[in-house]
């Protein structure tokens, strides 16, 4: 089988697989600071270059921010699909420093007691390390056949780790150079080491800042305390009635749009077998806090909630002082599902804020985006080839699971270019993203190589 020899290209040319990894590793492309700006540009001309000399026709394109990567190559298979591939070149901050094992830009192979080796650096796993996993994998199929058996577009962004602000204009301005039939991404993870994932399903996001005011200056709590009404008490007061005792969200409307799970993907996240105790010990904790009659897994993946992310006001500096402060916020984010409309759940929310604000003070709110939760289609064929093809890698059928959190650039995806999107990953719950100590285990990064060519040939059918 065709696949077969690319499998074996892939296999003897990992060391040079790394060594390319390691040379972007090595780019300080932190897109939140301005003091890497050159550094984001030089790895995103790093990349273009690369994907050029597959044969990926590339180029860096200006936006008002760092600059994206866009890449083209049509199939010599006129019936070939068509398909986006999304990652993104920069990383996240490297503080604090002085908790790296090593710089955090001289990318180290290191070798674990059980023998398994890991490759540390900012940026081994989210996202250069699974962006270079799709580029090695084209790189084999064309070098050993000349061609690839599906027409590709590559788009790689530079500010995924700052909020993506050039993004939307971006895709607006070529939606019709960037629209394909469907699209690939890889920044999300597996199950476990050695089980593979496609994420089916994102949760929505909405964020919320309410300001609780009112005396007009910070007040001695001891001429005024029981007289003056204290925003810090009226904010806590409001903020301790998001949950009933069931740990249900209590704005009205909330659930409206919230959907149960299809059966199959129930049955199979039940057969998982994950309790409160496994998931949440390794960080100190053994009881669910959410609804009551839900499971762990259902709560992080399919349930919508509501949490308190900040809390500010009054003197919350070294030793005690003694006012009523004149304004306390908080920060409140809700996480979505199913059909709920992030609009009018904040409407809502303000709504059912504003009734409980007493005389005497008054409530100001600032909105922090929105986004509503996409759930992908698991009977598409190019979702089954994908599926197959995974099983075939890992020897075992690929969980399909949910996210918690969000990926934004799927349901730009889905409402500016009309296409949906499969999201394979290969980083583990313990690769530290975001943290000191960032690491990609080497089988993931190199069993990732061979996921992906063999789901390119199973999306060209050549499998």
């Amino acid at each position: 089988m065709q696949t077969d020899t690319i499998l074996g290209r892939i296999d003897d040319g990992l060391d040079d697989s790394l060594r390319r990894l390691f040379d972007l590793l090595r780019l300080k492309s932190i897109s939140t600071d301005p003091a890497f700006k050159d550094e984001c540009r030089k790895a995103a001309d790093w990349m273009a270059a690369q994907l050029t000399e597959i044969g990926v026709d590339s180029s860096v394109r200006p936006t008002t921010g760092h600059p994206m990567v866009v890449g083209h190559r049509k199939s010599a298979n006129p019936s070939a699909p068509h398909v986006l591939f999304y990652g993104h070149y920069d990383v996240q901050p490297v503080d604090p420093l002085e908790l790296w094992a090593s710089d955090p830009f001289d990318p180290q192979m290191v070798t674990r007691d059980d023998g398994s080796r890991m490759i540390v650096a900012r940026g081994a796993v989210d996202d250069k390390g699974q962006t270079m996993t799709f580029v090695e994998a084209c790189r084999a199929w064309i070098t050993e056949t000349g061609d690839l058996p599906i027409s590709v577009t590559v788009l790689l962004e530079g500010e995924e780790e700052s909020g993506s602000p050039s993004l939307r204009p971006f895709l607006e301005a070529n939606a019709e150079e960037l629209k394909a039939e469907y699209a690939l991404v890889c920044d999300t993870g597996m199950w476990d080491p050695d089980t593979p994932a496609i994420t089916t399903m994102l949760r929505g996001l909405m964020g919320e800042e309410l300001e609780i005011s009112a005396a007009a200056a910070d007040l001695h709590s001891g001429m005024f305390g029981g007289a003056a009404q204290n925003p810090i008490r009226v904010l806590t007061r409001i903020l301790g009635g998001l949950h009933d005792e069931n740990g249900r969200v209590a704005v009205p409307g909330f659930y409206d749009g919230v959907t149960e799970l299809p059966e199959e993907i129930a049955r199979q996240w039940e057969a998982l077998g994950v309790t409160a105790e496994k998931f949440l010990a390794p960080f100190g904790l053994s009881k669910a806090a959410g609804e009551s009659d839900r499971s762990v897994i259902e709560q992080i993946w399919s349930r919508p909630t509501c949490d308190i992310n900040g809390i500010i006001g009054g003197y919350t500096g070294e030793g005690f002082k003694t006012v009523i402060a004149a304004k306390a916020r908080a920060k409140v984010s809700f996480r979505l599902v199913g059909d709920q409309d992030p609009d009018r759940i904040r409407e809502a929310f303000r709504a059912w804020v504003t009734a409980q604000v007493p005389e005497d003070c008054s409530v100001t709110f600032h909105a922090h985006g929105n986004g509503r939760a996409i759930t992908l289609p698991v009977d598409a064929p190019a979702f089954a080839k994908t599926r197959s093809a995974l099983a075939d890698e890992w020897g075992r059928d690929p969980v399909l699971g949910g996210c918690g959190g969000s990926i934004p650039i799927v349901g730009e995806f889905r409402r500016l270019l009309g296409m949906d999107s499969i999201l394979v990953g290969f980083g583990l719950d313990d690769d530290n993203m975001h943290s000191p100590n960032e690491k990609f285990d080497l089988q993931s990064f190199h069993k990732g190589i061979r996921s992906w060519a063999r789901i390119i040939g199973s999306l060209g059918g050549m499998s």
